[in-house]
């Protein structure tokens, strides 16, 4: 497709997925990933993950004495141990069989937790979900929704804050991995780069809803979003 083709339907994802993520905490992957996907395929995963990268700078901004960084930490350890699999799983498995095992998984995640009266959050969960994380995220940009399902009771701007360190630095990991991998093509970064005017106007017009959301209604939100991603992934490569 021609590159206003994908301004006008990539940023039109963008924008809507960073609206999500700067209220909820996560989604720009998750809204942007399937479209990104079916209409610029050669664009992934790269496009994404650089608006994965600069999005959470702008929520640290405001809200970064809320992250839990020891936490996060465990969960980082995981994903370093996880990316190597996706970057393998980006050059060897058919994109098809790879979105739809990304979906189940995160259904089976969000399944589990949200019938668990509370899900414990220590240090083997964390590691695990950054395992999941790094795998799914480097393959496909859509990270999020292991770790924000630990986080799902916690307040608006502890998972959002929280999530952002978690993001900035598994794409910044992701990224440089699948470079060193020869599996980042050049495109791939400029079509990311050219989307991020619509990312930021996202996060810019975001406010109210934010507001909205930590009136105790974040936990459903967060919900809905991960398991409405993780049903268009499935239910689109299926079709």
């Amino acid at each position: 497709m021609p590159y206003l083709d994908f301004l006008i339907f990539g940023g039109l994802a963008a924008l809507l997925g960073a609206i999500v993520q700067s209220s909820v905490g996560l989604g720009v992957g998750l809204v942007a990933t399937p479209i990104v996907t079916m209409l610029f395929p050669s664009l992934m995963p790269g496009s994404i993950l650089v608006m994965a990268l600069v999005l959470p700078v702008a929520t640290l901004a405001q809200e970064f004495r809320h992250a839990e960084l020891r936490g996060i930490g465990w969960a980082f350890g995981g994903r370093l141990a996880g990316t190597p699999l996706g970057v393998w799983l980006v050059a060897a498995a058919p994109d098809r069989a790879l979105s739809i095992l990304i979906g189940v998984v995160v259904l089976a995640a969000l399944a589990a937790t949200t019938w668990s009266r509370e899900v414990p959050r220590n240090r083997r969960t964390l590691a695990a979900a950054g395992i999941i994380s790094g795998t799914t995220g480097t393959a496909s940009g859509i990270g999020g929704p292991p770790i924000a399902l630990l986080y799902q009771r916690e307040a608006g701007p502890r998972v959002r804050a929280t999530l952002a360190v978690f993001f900035i630095a598994g794409a910044l990991l992701s990224l440089a991995t699948l470079a060193a991998a020869g599996q980042l093509p050049a495109r791939q970064v400029t079509a990311g780069l050219a989307l991020l005017p619509f990312v930021l106007t996202g996060f810019l017009v975001s406010a109210p809803l934010r507001r909205y959301l930590d009136a105790g209604r974040l936990r459903l939100a967060l919900l809905i979003v991960v398991g409405t991603s993780a049903v268009t992934l499935i239910v689109r490569n299926l079709i």
